[in-house]
Order: structure tokens, then sequence, then C-alpha cells
């Protein structure tokens, strides 16, 4: 009787721990290459999507509203 909750409680640590792996890969305010590329933000173009879900944003459609550093 114990198995379901086994199986729920580990597959949800194992989602968790797979969404902290990907935020802290993919997402640009994270920079673990600090000598080469300190600053990962700026190098992200304005089309570019990085959250893993967005409710009614096109990002195809974004013009560059930033200056170049």
């Amino acid at each position: 009787q114990l198995i379901p909750l086994f199986v729920i409680i580990g597959s949800g640590g194992v989602g968790a721990s797979l969404y902290l792996m990907r935020l802290a890969m993919f997402n640009p305010d994270v920079s673990w290459d600090k000598k080469n590329n300190p600053e990962p933000w700026n190098k992200m173009a304005p089309n570019e999507q990085y959250k893993l879900f967005s409710i009614n944003m096109d990002y195809s459609r974004l013009k560059k509203d930033r200056p170049d550093f």
C-alpha cells in the first residue's frame, strides 16, 4: 500500500530536480562561466524564448528594443 506513495513522491522529486537543472542550465540570468561570458543576458536575441511556458506571447514578432553593448 505504500508503493503508490513512494512512486508519487519519487516522481515529484525527480520532476522538481529536473526543473531546477533546466533553470540552472538554460536561464539567461544564471552565469556559470564568468570568464568568457560574464553577461549572457546581453547575447539573447529579442525573439528567443527562454521561458518554459508563456501565455499569448509570440516571440517571433518581437523587435529589438535595446542597444548593443
